[in-house]
């Protein structure tokens, strides 16, 4: 059975990245009051039935109010259909392909830093900076303050473990330091789009009415703030994945190399085999039956994207790396009503990185002596450094 290399800094909790497997599809975690649930079904049965298992987990949770009013994440029903419809019209599939030329010239600009040496880290010199960019223009952030917005999204996930529910557990100071500066940041945008509006998506935001109905101010704040994390920090871990997925199995990637049509699959099988976030957290509205166990209501759900991604039940050697794989439905952007709106920009960045550095760097490769850095965060699979030799073999 074959993992990943370099997955040894990864997170502890993430048994699937070692090979194995959950001791059950659906488990209480008596420290911190939490039903985990790992299978693939069952994980569909909750993304699937909202109804259910709502996503409004401020009512277990304290979640500071600047981040949950107006925010997708945390919202069901009419409300969410409507905000979800209203900012579809304006971040649309077809804006993304629209990007496509400038995601590609900022990677070539990217690259052309670290042309003529032997080893560069692809976070620190792309996986960092070409995202956090590309988001950046595409809000109308002034580049100047780009080094902001990293400062804040570290902070926001700096220490952040498995959520609790546990009496007296209070979110971290500093992840909710971050959300703050980042809201507070985007809102002095909104108000001065409102008043000077310019070619960019906060304006459009700002602009965009739909039966008659405009965006509040917080609604079009918190999807700025969510549009940061889904095409931020998802492609920043997503290509760094794909990368150690290629180098951990170099046949696909000498495949891949001969037939760049395969960097879609390529970039899927990495968000299945490594999920960017690996969880995500549910409350029950009623008494329910989910796996063989029964789950009271209100009780709180942590749907482990990254195990259901290994179920063996939904797919066949699923510790292997295998971008042929057909179906393959993984579970790492979502599913239901809550599928991630940033996805195609994910792809999109993800695929043109990489087609770039294939271009680039034939002899791209990790450092066997100086191994991948992991984030040490239960909830997200990624890496905080990844060295690689680009010189002759």
């Amino acid at each position: 059975m074959v993992a990943v290399a370099g997955i040894r800094g990864a997170h502890p909790s993430q048994f699937w990245l070692r090979g194995e497997s959950p001791p059950e599809l659906v488990a209480f975690n008596p420290a911190t009051k939490v039903w985990g649930v790992y299978g693939h079904a069952e994980s569909l049965q909750v993304l699937n039935t909202p109804s259910v298992f709502s996503s409004e987990i401020q009512r277990k949770i304290a979640v500071d109010s600047r981040i949950n009013v107006a925010n997708l994440l945390q919202m069901d029903g009419m409300p969410h259909a409507r905000l979800r419809k209203m900012v579809s019209r304006v971040f649309t599939p077809k804006s993304v392909v629209g990007l496509e030329p400038r995601i590609a010239e900022l990677t070539g600009e990217l690259l052309d830093r670290v042309c003529g040496r032997d080893k560069f880290d692809l976070v620190q010199e792309l996986a960092y900076p070409l995202p956090l960019i590309v988001i950046a223009e595409l809000l109308g952030v002034p580049s100047a303050d780009r080094p902001l917005f990293q400062q804040w999204v570290d902070m926001m996930f700096r220490d952040h473990q498995e959520v609790s529910v546990a009496e007296g557990e209070q979110t971290p100071q500093e992840i909710l330091g971050g959300a703050a500066e980042v809201l507070r940041y985007i809102g002095e945008h909104v108000a001065e789009r409102r008043v000077r509006p310019r070619e960019d998506l906060l304006t459009k935001l700002v602009e965009t009415e739909v039966d008659g109905e405009h965006l509040t101010d917080a609604e079009v704040v918190n999807f700025g703030f969510v549009l940061l994390l889904a095409g931020y920090v998802t492609t920043t871990m997503l290509l760094g994945n794909a990368v150690l997925c290629l180098d951990a199995f170099p046949q696909w990637q000498a495949k891949a190399r001969a037939d760049r049509s395969m960097l879609p699959s390529v970039i899927e099988e990495s968000l299945r085999m490594m999920p960017p976030f690996t969880a995500l957290s549910r409350v029950t509205t009623e008494d329910v039956e989910l796996g063989g166990k029964h789950i009271p209501a209100d009780e709180v759900v942590m749907v482990w994207l990254a195990a259901a991604n290994h179920d063996e039940r939904a797919f066949a050697d699923p510790y292997t790396f295998n971008p042929a794989r057909d179906p393959n439905h993984h579970l790492s952007f979502g599913r239901g009503i809550h599928f991630c709106l940033g996805a195609p920009l994910a792809r999109a960045e993800g695929r043109i990185a990489l087609n770039l550095l294939l271009d680039r760097f034939p002899n791209l490769r990790t450092d066997p002596a100086d191994v991948p850095t992991f984030r040490d965060i239960a909830i997200m699979t990624g890496i905080d450094r990844l060295p690689l030799l680009i010189g002759p073999s």
